[in-house]
């Protein structure tokens, strides 16, 4: 169940950050997408981190098993690798949920290519929609994070901390760890 549930909330995040006129990636080996996915993470994550391979349709197929709780992946243009309780967190915000009451982390260390700091459900930058770009960073999910004190600011500098999100349930820490690739 946990499974099905997991590969649930991947093909829902992947309705989102995949933008819906990509254009169409040549496929990589099986080895070239691990190395990649693992790369967003510590070495001590990833040398215990499942790593599965996300599908168009949401579907996955399990590269490599884990054995420290960490998922790495590739969707669309971001590598990342979430802990079980983010992976919870993704869940609840993709059905339109309340978030559970834990704290989850995430790595994003090769950083993204941007997303509405305002918007949950936006898929493309706007003239409004206050389009950010982080460098490699961390995401911290759940209530404890609101109590870190960064900036709510719509336009945040993304070489310091802030929230994502503020003011939605799905607000999480977004912390920079180092200068954009």
């Amino acid at each position: 169940m946990r499974i099905l549930t997991f590969a649930f909330a991947i093909a829902s995040l992947l309705s989102v950050i995949v933008p819906t006129a990509a254009t169409e990636e040549k496929p990589i080996s099986d080895s070239t997408y691990v190395a990649q996915a693992l790369s967003s993470a510590p070495a001590a994550v990833a040398k215990g981190a499942a790593v599965v391979r996300v599908a168009k349709d949401g579907s996955m197929r399990t590269l490599r098993k884990g054995n420290n709780g960490f998922t790495c992946m590739v969707m669309g243009t971001d590598k990342m690798c979430n802990g079980a309780n983010s992976m919870e967190f993704i869940q609840a915000m993709m059905n339109h949920q309340p978030p559970p009451e834990k704290v989850g982390i995430s790595y994003m260390l090769a950083g993204d290519k941007g997303a509405s700091n305002t918007d949950p459900y936006a898929t493309g930058k706007t003239a409004d929609n206050h389009w950010v770009v982080t460098g490699p960073h961390i995401m911290i999910f759940g209530p404890a994070s609101k109590t870190l004190g960064y900036t709510t600011a719509a336009d945040p500098d993304p070489t310091k901390p802030y929230m994502m999100w503020a003011g939605t349930p799905y607000e999480h820490a977004m912390i920079p760890v180092g200068p954009s690739k």
